[in-house]
Parts: structure tokens; C-alpha cells; sequence
């Protein structure tokens, strides 16, 4: 099917590409794959890959960075390939922006069924609005600046916000009024650390009330959706308006 995505298999081994590869064109997805990092940068380069299927450990330049590289540049979710006992590759994988990873040896069915995951989540995230272009933006009693990376009220104080306080409010006013679900600002936030589950979200969340909310127990800025996520409700100003 010319609409199904492409996957790219970087592992340096023959048979797990040519097997795995094998395997997801039986599953409807187009594929590629490539012997090492090099390599898979010129598929890349070449073609337009939707997920990359990526083993960490490979000669010359190795998973990791590749998976670096791919975050801060191209944004493509990635899933890495990772050894049994080799915990600290997995943590740091995750760290550096990996979306999933399957540990070897793997049930092909199992990785199917997280590239499908990880695509379901990356296709349904809500497309960012245009106001975090501007370098401070105004909603409720607050300005967002977003070069200092600083929440300021409307006395001029200014209130601290931690690298994930800040990540998430910026997801936030990004996408106003749409329900985001936890798995939904994880993505966006790039917060996928091993130590990183669906409850950091929440107490993010409770953080940004406390600072944000004149009472955080009935907020009006960031409500909750129950069964959902969270919804930013305030209303952006565009420059220009008081």
C-alpha cells in the first residue's frame, strides 16, 4: 500500500534485518534497512521514513547517537533495539528521546504492535498553534517569556519555573483549548526517561496549578478532562491586545 508507513531497520546484523524487515512488509509497512548508522543517514537523507526501528549496539557511530542525532533534528520516532542486561543503554536511549524500545531477544508480533503505538500516538498529537512564535505570550494574568523561559505576572514579578514545568506549559498554551492526554504531552514534551510515567504528568500538572491558579483545588487554566488529560482553557492575546 503506497499509504502505509515506512519503516527503516538499522541493526547491524543480516539476518534480524532481513528477517524483521521481512516480517513488517507482511504487516502492511513499507521498509528499508540499513547495516549501520552511515548508512541509514543516507535513507534518510534519500527518503522519508516515518519510525526507525534502531539496534543500540552497532560498530562505528552507535544507536544512541543516531537516535540523538534523529530527535534535535528530523523528529522521527524511533524505537530502539536493545540487549537484555544492557539496562543503561535503555535508560540513556530513553533519555536522549527514544519513543519505545523492545529488548532482544524480541516476539515480532511485540514489535509490531509498538511501531503501531508509537505511530497511533505521533499522528494523533494536535498540531501546535502559531503563538508560541512570539518571544512572550500573554493569557489569564501571566506572560509566558518564552526566550528567558520564565512565567511573569501581572506585577512584573517573576516566578521560576523548573525545564519540565516550562516544556509543559509551552505544550499547553501551544495547543489551547484541545484535550491533551498524558501519553500526549509525554510525546511533546520529550520527557520519555526511564524513571517517566503517566503520574510525572499529574504532578507536573499540580506544580504548574500551585504557580498558575488563584485556587489550585479549582483550577481554571489547565482543567482536568477526566478520562482524557488536561485541557489549557485561558485565552492567548494576540500582541497588540490588552
Amino acid at each position: 500500500m503506497n499509504t502505509s508507513a515506512h519503516i527503516l531497520v538499522v541493526d547491524d546484523h543480516r539476518e534480524i534485518r532481513d528477517s524483521l524487515s521481512k516480517f513488517l512488509a507482511q504487516h502492511g509497512f513499507r521498509t528499508s534497512s540499513a547495516e549501520d548508522a552511515a548508512a541509514a543517514r543516507h535513507v534518510l537523507k534519500d527518503s522519508k521514513v516515518d519510525l526507525v526501528v534502531l539496534d543500540i549496539m552497532m560498530p562505528g557511530e552507535d544507536g544512541l547517537s543516531l537516535c540523538r542525532h534523529l530527535r534535535e533534528t528530523a523528529g522521527t520516532p524511533v524505537i530502539l533495539l536493545t540487549a537484555m542486561a544492557e539496562d543503561t543503554d535503555r535508560i540513556i536511549g530513553l533519555e536522549v528521546g527514544a519513543d519505545d524500545y523492545v529488548t532482544k531477544p524480541f516476539n515480532p508480533r511485540e514489535l509490531v504492535a509498538r511501531i503501531k503505538a508509537v505511530l497511533r500516538r505521533v499522528t494523533s498529537l494536535p498540531p501546535a498553534a502559531d503563538e508560541l512564535d512570539e518571544e512572550r505570550i500573554a493569557f489569564d494574568r501571566w506572560i509566558l517569556d518564552v526566550r528567558r523561559r520564565e512565567l511573569v505576572d501581572e506585577d512584573g514579578v517573576t516566578v521560576p519555573l523548573s525545564t519540565g514545568e516550562f516544556n509543559l506549559l509551552s505544550a499547553l498554551v501551544a495547543r489551547p483549548d484541545r484535550v491533551l492526554s498524558r501519553e500526549q504531552l509525554l510525546d511533546i514534551t520529550q520527557s520519555r526517561a526511564a524513571d517517566v510515567f503517566d503520574r510525572s504528568i499529574d504532578n507536573q500538572i499540580s506544580r504548574l496549578r500551585k504557580k498558575l491558579e488563584k485556587n489550585p483545588r479549582q483550577p481554571e487554566i489547565i482543567k482536568t478532562v477526566w478520562g482524557g488529560g488536561y485541557r489549557f482553557t485561558a485565552t492567548i492575546q494576540k500582541p497588540g491586545q490588552s
